[in-house]
């Protein structure tokens, strides 16, 4: 059964409007493919929590490079595209992320001119293939749609994401086999057409759904819309999990199934904005202040990225009322804290090396090297606190590009705010 879709063009998600008794049923009807998924996890629990454990001692204590991880989800905003690139590259972002609904499929020619925009730019590009419960239930407008894709962007993009949050209802996939049966057609076409697959695009932390998926989907990179909104700021524990050992664990789960080697890609993160209303993807409890927001999309990145176990980050994205890092609610558009956070991130960050974590409890600093130059990120969970640094401290810059000012010889507080603190 289907059912009429709707989109909520405010927020950039459809609406779930599937009848809960439809849903119920179904479920009830494949009650056989939950124990399958059982079977599935306890094949791998036991190398995966040696995993994890394994992650757990190794992780910030091995250097990381950073080579381009940071990535920018983007749109073709009527009549903007000229300056969603300008702005796009104004981050100093090389990687971006487009999305292409299977509902707009007469519109194609329309994203084929963005993408092609972008690919002179000289942007490398991945596109994540949006479904609807009507493409599930009756796959022949998916294909379709896939075929018109890899045949019209293959040149274009060097990835495609199959699928998107499908392990919500209201993204139209109800259960993982049906979402094995979306993504399988597109690995022929992506054979045929030379070009790579990212997925399983799980969103949240529900990383049960992976070994019955990545036995049967051979992606390319692996990936994951690893929110952690709910819990605040990324440091924040969800039931104990914090952001980093989330991660530690995503990667135990997915090396116990597949064997270490394949890259893993986190393809959309972001907080919600408060008061942006209609705007907001997830009003209430999630929302944060536009301040809350850049300091967390800093903390974020470096906090997974100096992990090791990821490859790649997407910021979604670029522009959106309610949760982007540019309002475009009116003319001209205006650069949110969080966009100069991003541009400054990626500035200081790319091309860099990770080498070590340090902190006392109330702060977290991590130590990089880009050339000849030692400096470190630090901050604080909540607050203001002092900082001893074993090295002299030449100059700070803060979290949006901004020079900070300390007398020489002075004590170096940490914020919230992400700074950047440079040695002579």
């Amino acid at each position: 059964m289907t059912y009429p879709f709707a989109w909520n063009e405010f927020a950039d998600q459809p609406h779930n409007v599937a009848p809960r008794r439809q849903r119920f049923w179904h479920h009830f009807r494949h009650a056989r493919s939950y124990f399958r998924l059982v079977a599935s996890n306890l094949a791998v629990a036991g190398p995966a929590l040696r995993l994890y454990r394994h992650n757990r001692r190794r992780m910030y204590h091995l250097p990381v490079d950073f080579k381009q991880p940071f990535g920018l989800a983007c749109s073709p905003l009527s009549g903007r595209t000229d300056d969603v690139i300008a702005l796009l590259l104004e981050t100093g972002v090389r990687s971006a992320l487009i999305r292409l609904p299977s509902w707009e499929r007469p519109l194609l020619s329309r994203h084929e001119k963005f993408v092609r925009q972008l690919n002179s730019a000289g942007f490398d590009i991945t596109a994540a293939l949006l479904q609807r419960r009507e493409d599930v239930v009756n796959p022949a407008g998916w294909e379709a749609f896939l075929k018109d894709v890899f045949s019209g962007f293959s040149d274009l993009c060097s990835h495609f994401e199959v699928g998107h949050a499908w392990n919500r209802t209201k993204w139209g996939v109800w259960d993982y086999e049906e979402y094995i049966g979306l993504a399988l057609p597109a690995f022929d076409l992506a054979c045929r057409h030379a070009t790579r697959l990212v997925g399983p695009a799980v969103i949240d932390f529900e990383f049960h759904l992976y070994p019955p998926i990545l036995r049967r989907l051979p992606f390319d990179k692996v990936s994951s819309l690893l929110y952690v909104d709910r819990t605040g700021a990324p440091e924040n524990a969800q039931f104990g999990w914090t952001t980093a050992k989330k991660v530690a664990l995503w990667r135990a789960v997915v090396d116990a199934t597949l064997g270490a080697g394949r890259e893993g890609w986190i393809t959309e993160v972001n907080w919600p904005l408060r008061d942006t209303g209609k705007y907001s993807p997830a009003p209430g409890k999630p929302s944060v202040t536009e301040e809350e927001q850049a300091n967390f999309l800093v903390r974020y990145f470096v906090i997974v990225l100096a992990t090791g176990l990821v490859g790649r980050i997407y910021w979604w994205q670029l522009v959106a009322p309610g949760y982007g890092l540019i309002d475009s609610r009116s003319w001209p558009w205006r650069r949110r804290p969080s966009f100069f956070a991003l541009k400054t991130m990626v500035s200081l960050l790319d091309g860099s090396r990770f080498l070590e974590k340090a902190g006392n409890g109330e702060t977290l600093v991590f130590h990089f090297e880009r050339g000849a130059e030692k400096f470190a990120v630090g901050w604080t969970r909540k607050g203001r606190a002092e900082h001893r640094f074993e090295r002299r401290v030449a100059h700070i810059i803060g979290r949006d590009g901004e020079a900070v000012r300390f007398p020489p010889g002075a004590r170096i507080y940490l914020e919230e705010r992400p700074q950047y603190v440079f040695f002579s």
